[in-house]
């Protein structure tokens, strides 16, 4: 299931390519759960991890499926100790592993959502005496 996830987005029309050549002359080893293309080069074996932050990384894709989830879900942020706790880690790789995260975050590789928002929640400012002039005139117009 957590492979058939990563294919749908590594591969949204249903064939795999190889990621250093282009072709499509693959074939999957059900065993060790990669790939490996037919063409003759470098580093013919690939997985679901390569091109992405999970690259390079001894660290199970659920695992990884799990910290997105719950760093998405967290409302105001989540430390490496809280991550290292939730999916049973060690504390040094939660922090590897959010650092990981964040850089892709950092990175503008994620597009930015557009249109109207809707929130559930929402708090705005204090007292209006305790503020700046300027800033009680922006409060007032919300």
């Amino acid at each position: 299931m957590r492979l058939n996830f990563m294919w749908s987005i590594l591969w949204p029309d249903g064939v795999v390519r190889c990621p250093r050549c282009g072709s499509e002359n693959v074939f999957f080893l059900s065993t060790r759960k990669i790939w490996k293309c037919k063409a003759k080069h470098g580093k013919q074996q690939f997985s679901v991890k390569v091109g992405t932050v999970l690259e390079d990384s001894p660290i199970a894709l659920g695992k990884w499926l799990s910290a997105f989830w719950l760093i998405a879900n967290a409302k105001n942020g989540i430390s490496s100790y809280e991550l290292h706790r939730s999916i049973g880690v060690t504390q040094k790789t939660a922090w590897f592993m959010l650092h990981r995260i964040r850089l892709a975050m950092q990175d503008g590789s994620i597009e930015k959502f557009s249109g109207k928002v809707e929130a559930d929640e929402t708090f705005i400012g204090g007292r209006a005496r305790n503020m700046h002039a300027d800033k009680r005139a922006k409060t007032r117009s919300l």
